[in-house]
Parts: C-alpha cells; structure tokens; sequence
C-alpha cells in the first residue's frame, strides 16, 4: 500500500516542501506519496482526523494551523509545548502526537550552514512570532551571553524575552527604533530575521527588516525567510561584507527531522537540498533569479 503524508497549510500555492519531501521518500525507496494539503481552518479539524487512517504516516503543519492543531491531536511532546507550536503530526498507532522540529532545524542549519557557535555570543533577534520562540529558545539553550529580542510591537519581545531568559544570559527587549536597533547589531556576533519582511509574494516584499548600513562586517546574518534565496537582507550583508544564511536550510532540516519521525529512516539531507535548490529554480525564485 502507497502511504500518504503532507503539509497543511492555506495558502500553499509556493511551497516546496513536497518536491523535496517526495525526492526523499523515493531516494530511500518508502512507498508513499508527500502531498500539499491547501486547507482552510473551518475544514483544518476534518483533515486532521483523516490521519488516524492506516494509509497515513503523518504530516507537516505550516501557517495558520500550527497553534491550532495542538487542541486537535492527542498529545504534544516537551518540544511543541514549550513553543507552543506544532509543525510536524507523527501516528503512534491511531493516535496523532504533535511535535515540533523548528528549533532543531534553525540551530542545526546555524552551526552546519553558518559554522557560528551561540556559546558566549551575542545576537540580536527581529520578530517575536513562532519562528523567533524557536530560535530563542535554541540560542539560550546553546549558551547565547547576550540576547537582544527586537519587535514592532515592544510588548511582545518583552513577554518572549521574559520566557526564555534564563541564569547567565542577558535577554533583553527593544523596539524596532532605527537608531536603537543599529546600536544593538553593531554590537552583535550575529543577527536573525525571524519575520516575514523582505518575503515573496509578502506585505513587505522588496524590504529589509533592518535599516541602511546596519549590518556590521563581522556579524552572521540570518534570514528565516527563503523566498527568494537573495532576499534585501542578505543583499545588505553581503554590501557589508558579512556572512550570512538564507532560511532554506532551516527549512530543509526541520523537514529532515519530520521525514526521520515519520519512517524511523535517516533523512537523506543532501538529495532534499538539490530537489529543494531545483524546486526554488523552478519558481524563478533561485540565487540571481526574479520572478514576476
């Protein structure tokens, strides 16, 4: 019997998680097929009970479910409860578990993709939505000295500053102030953009979430946003001379770890990475490539 697996999520009409989902299950010869599951919320809760069938192995959970879907599975492991977010549904018999693999998949596309070890470091965080727990959270945890959490909305980073501040690590949080926020990265090992500005297809395609000339030259520049793979701020990093990381690679590893709890197979990351490089060539949104 082929199985079934996927992503819910509304919209899904650029997504790639299937092409590099499926190009996994084939290279490891899993009889199943990896679907986008485009699912409005009045019909989210329907769909997720389809998955208590035999045919399924589970699924991926993107915007908006990703808080809903833990009031509709049976259980949510210490992960998801501590971000408050599911992305991945693993079957454990007719039981539905809900997990998380956000933070697994930032900080290991941060120390494998960007070589940058958190411990005794600084960072400064844009964003203090779902994506920005999973990296502070991650970054605290890997011993991160001093944590600058940036957000339009100040309190918001001080409720996420207050949550993941631990003994030993200055967390602090500030507001999205031009002169504040260029202060704050001038004195920062490296910086992450947890929002959705510079976005496809987004409300503020086209922007950096950071002010001209604010990337110091020896920072790391993390952007979570992959559409497109060159988005505003990794251009301004690469004008400063910075290193920097597109958030392909997050999305690739939370996958793997999604693709490992699904069939108990090591993912086989590399073949996700061409199908997942192929996959944004194919959308025209590449390095070096628009799309209109």
């Amino acid at each position: 019997m082929t199985q079934l697996v996927g992503l819910f999520g509304y919209p899904l009409s650029h997504s790639i998680s299937p092409a590099f989902q499926q190009a996994a299950l084939d290279h490891c010869a899993i009889q199943a097929r990896y679907h986008g599951w485009a699912t409005p919320p009045e019909q989210f809760a329907a769909e997720i009970e389809r998955l208590r069938g035999d045919e399924y192995l589970g699924a991926n959970v993107t915007i908006p479910h990703k808080e809903a879907v833990a009031r509709l599975v049976d259980e949510v492991d210490e992960v998801g409860r501590r971000l408050r977010a599911v992305n991945t549904i693993v079957k454990d018999g007719a039981s539905l578990v809900g997990c998380n693999t956000d933070e697994y998949g930032f900080m290991r596309s941060l120390r494998e993709k960007g070589g940058f070890d958190p411990d005794g470091r600084s960072a400064v965080l844009l964003g203090a939505g779902g994506a920005a727990r999973a990296a502070a959270c991650g970054l605290v945890a890997a011993g991160i000295e001093r944590l600058t959490i940036a957000n339009r909305t100040l309190e918001r980073a001080s409720a996420l500053a207050a949550e993941v501040r631990r003994p030993g690590c200055d967390v602090v949080a500030a507001s999205m102030d031009e002169r504040g926020l260029t202060a704050a990265c001038a004195a920062a090992d490296l910086i992450v953009n947890a929002t959705s500005v510079g976005m496809r297809y987004g409300p503020a395609e086209g922007r950096s979430p950071l002010p001209a000339g604010a990337v110091p030259e020896g920072a790391l520049v993390y952007d979570m946003v992959y559409t497109p793979a060159e988005t505003p701020l990794l251009l301004d990093a690469a004008r400063a001379g910075a290193r920097s990381v597109g958030g392909l690679s997050m999305l690739v590893f939370q996958g793997a770890a999604s693709f490992r709890m699904w069939t108990g197979v090591e993912a086989p990351v590399d073949v996700m990475f061409r199908a997942a490089e192929e996959a944004m060539a194919g959308l025209g949104l590449g390095p070096g490539q628009t799309r209109e």
